[in-house]
C-alpha cells in the first residue's frame, strides 16, 4: 500500500445539487477532481462543501445530477458500496480497541483473517509503528488523526473524503499535520478531497483548490493561481488579505492606467476584467506583502515607474517576522502593508507620512460591480 496505486480514475460531479425543501445548499455544478490529486474544497460554514463532500460519499442524496468515479456512475450506490472512505474531524475511533485493531477493523469486518502485515505497513506509513498497543485515549489529537486516515487507507479505497480532519487540533500541531497528510497523499498516490474552512490549510497541502461561496464554486485552480489572480472580489478577500481601490480606467492596451486616490496605477492588461473599457470604473488589487512603505522625507528616491499610494500611518503591529501597518489615504481607508523586519525605519510609525509603492506587474483588477467586501466576513468567520 505504500506504493502508488494506479487503479481508480477522476471523480466527476456533473450538475450535481442539493435542497432542503425551498433552501439551496448546493446549486447545480459541475465539478472534476483529477485522479491522484490533492483537491480542496475552501469556504465559509454553510457554503455547501461539506453537503457536496457527503454527496460524493453518499452519505446525501443528491438532490439532482450525478457522481461518477472513473467513468462509472455511483450516484444510486449506498455509501458502504462506493470505494470511497471518509475522515471526518471527530475520527470516531473506537476507545476499547487498541491502535492496531482500531486500523484493522475494515479489514476484519470484510472477513479477512490475516491482517498484520497490513497493518504493520499502514501504521509504518502514518509513522505510529511504536504505538500498536496504545489505547486512543493514550494518543495525542494528532496521533489519533493518524489512526483516523491509516483505518481509511487500509481499505484502498479509491478516493480519500476528508472531512474538516485537522479542525480540532490546535495551531502548531495543525500545521505539522498539514505537511504529514500532503506526505500521505503523496506516498499512496489516491485522491484526496478535503473539505476545509482554512484557507491556509488549502493552500498548503492542495493541488487545486475550489473556492466555494453561496452553493456555488466562485473560482477553481492551483493555489499560488488562486491567490495571484482572483477573478471575484471574494476571492480576492477570503484567500489572505487584499488592498481593493476603486478607481476609474483612463487607457486600455497591454498596459491599464487607472485614476485612483487623485493619481495614476497602472496594471497589466491581461489582469484587468474583459469588461474593462476607457472611461469605466474598476476595482484595483494589490496584496499586502507586494507594498513597500517609503517615509514621504525619502520619496525622491523611490524609482520611477512604480505605483504611487500617499497616506498616513494609523497602526502598526510588530509580529515578528513582519510589521503590518495599516495606512489612511485618499485611495482607500485602512490600506494594509506587511513588510519584513529586514531592515526597520524606526520612523514609520502611527502618524508619519509616508509613499506606498508597488511594480505595476503585482497589481490586479476586478469588476467594479461586485461588492468591495465580499468574502472579508467570511475570512472572520472562517478563522
Amino acid at each position: 500500500m505504500t506504493q502508488k496505486q494506479t487503479e481508480g480514475g477522476d471523480v466527476r460531479l456533473t450538475g450535481i445539487s442539493k435542497t432542503y425543501g425551498s433552501f439551496t445548499a448546493v446549486h447545480p455544478l459541475d465539478l472534476t477532481v483529477p485522479q491522484g490529486s490533492f483537491f480542496a474544497l475552501l469556504g465559509a460554514s454553510g457554503c455547501g462543501k461539506t453537503t457536496t463532500l457527503r454527496m460524493i460519499a453518499g452519505l446525501e442524496e443528491a438532490t439532482t445530477g450525478t457522481v461518477s468515479l472513473g467513468g462509472r456512475d455511483i450516484t444510486d450506490l449506498p455509501p458502504y458500496k462506493r470505494p470511497v472512505n471518509t475522515v471526518f474531524q471527530s475520527y470516531a475511533l473506537f476507545p476499547h480497541l487498541d491502535v492496531s485493531e482500531n486500523v484493522a477493523f475494515g479489514l476484519r469486518r470484510r472477513g479477512i483473517k490475516s491482517v498484520a502485515k497490513q497493518v504493520g505497513e499502514m501504521l509504518d506509513l502514518v509513522q505510529l509503528g511504536d504505538f500498536a498497543r496504545r489505547k486512543p485515549h493514550q494518543l495525542s489529537g494528532g496521533q489519533q488523526q493518524r489512526v483516523a486516515v491509516a483505518r481509511a487507507l487500509i481499505n484502498h479505497p479509491q478516493v480519500l473524503l476528508l472531512d474538516e480532519p485537522l479542525g480540532a487540533l490546535d495551531l502548531k500541531l495543525r500545521r505539522q499535520m498539514q505537511l504529514e497528510l500532503k506526505r500521505i497523499q503523496t506516498e499512496v498516490g489516491i485522491t484526496f478531497v478535503h473539505v476545509t474552512h482554512d484557507q491556509e490549510e488549502a493552500m498548503t497541502m492542495a493541488d487545486t483548490v475550489a473556492v466555494m461561496n453561496g452553493g456555488r464554486v466562485e473560482q477553481l485552480g492551483a493555489p499560488a493561481d488562486l491567490y495571484e489572480n482572483p477573478r471575484t472580489t471574494f476571492v480576492a478577500n477570503f484567500l489572505g488579505t487584499s488592498n481593493l481601490i476603486e478607481g476609474q480606467i483612463v487607457s486600455t492596451g497591454t498596459d491599464v492606467v487607472v485614476s485612483a486616490g487623485g493619481g495614476k496605477l497602472g496594471l497589466p492588461g491581461g489582469r484587468c476584467p474583459s469588461s474593462a473599457r476607457s472611461g469605466g470604473k474598476v476595482l484595483v488589487g494589490v496584496r499586502p506583502e507586494k507594498i513597500s512603505l517609503t517615509h514621504t522625507d525619502d520619496a525622491a528616491a523611490i524609482p520611477d515607474g512604480r505605483n504611487r499610494v500617499t497616506g498616513r500611518i494609523t497602526d502598526s503591529s510588530f509580529i515578528g517576522v513582519s510589521t503590518q501597518y495599516v495606512v489612511e489615504s485618499p485611495a482607500g481607508t485602512a490600506l494594509q502593508v506587511y513588510e519584513q523586519n529586514i531592515e526597520r525605519d524606526s520612523r514609520l510609525v502611527p502618524g508619519a507620512d509616508v509613499v506606498l509603492h508597488w511594480n505595476p506587474e503585482h497589481t490586479f483588477g476586478l469588476d467594479a460591480a461586485q461588492h468591495i467586501d465580499a468574502g472579508a466576513e467570511g475570512m472572520e468567520e472562517a478563522a
